[in-house]
């Protein structure tokens, strides 16, 4: 059987690159590459901007931790905004299918992530003290935990609410309206905002 033919470094590069999108696999990887340099070169051209800009443009907010131009972002910029709320969310994909539901009008801080001891994952590189810190700036009186309801995740909450009541807050957790298992990014808005609406103290 002959040898697959060498590839050029730059297209190997390229598939390289795509492979560390999620669930891309190595064949997903250079049916990508080809169909971008043989059919849609300026489609290319664009995801190579855009990226790049996205990586030299963004950064954390100061106070959420989410991703912003600007120092501090628009939602905790917001004047109707409730600060007495903070709801913490694993990802800003979560903190945007919450916002979806349109039944949330708080403030939000991004962990960025979920503590995965086995991963090397734990308090320190999710930065809670950053965290604890925000929760304390004598505004906030209520916690709501919407990590995701996988081992991680009720992990994340349970550790997190163990510091939060050491703060004198109320701590309550999304309502299991949101299935067993599940990640907010793939959860419809309506099981969100009902899933809001029926929190519960941990």
């Amino acid at each position: 059987m002959d040898a697959p033919l060498p590839e050029p470094e730059p297209l190997k590069a390229l598939i390289e690159a795509l492979r560390r999108l999620p669930g891309v696999g190595v064949r997903s990887a250079r049916r990508m590459a080809y169909y971008m340099l043989q059919y849609d070169l300026t489609g290319a051209d664009l995801l190579s901007r855009a990226l790049s800009g996205a990586v030299q443009g963004l950064r954390h907010c100061a106070r959420c931790n989410s991703f912003t131009e600007d120092e501090v972002c628009v939602t905790c910029l917001n004047p109707k905004r409730d600060p007495s709320l903070l709801c913490v969310v694993e990802t800003p994909a979560d903190q945007n299918m919450i916002e979806s539901s349109h039944g949330y009008r708080g403030l939000y801080y991004v962990l960025m992530g979920r503590l995965a001891p086995l991963e090397g994952v734990g308090p320190q590189e999710l930065q809670f003290d950053r965290l604890l810190q925000r929760s304390s700036d004598g505004l906030v009186r209520e916690v709501i935990l919407a990590t995701n309801f996988t081992a991680e995740g009720e992990t994340t909450a349970h550790y997190l609410s163990e510091l939060f009541r050491a703060q004198g807050l109320s701590v309550t957790r999304l309502a299991r309206g949101v299935p067993a298992g599940s990640e907010l990014e793939y959860v419809d808005a309506g099981t969100i905002a009902w899933a809001i609406m029926e929190r519960r103290i941990t």
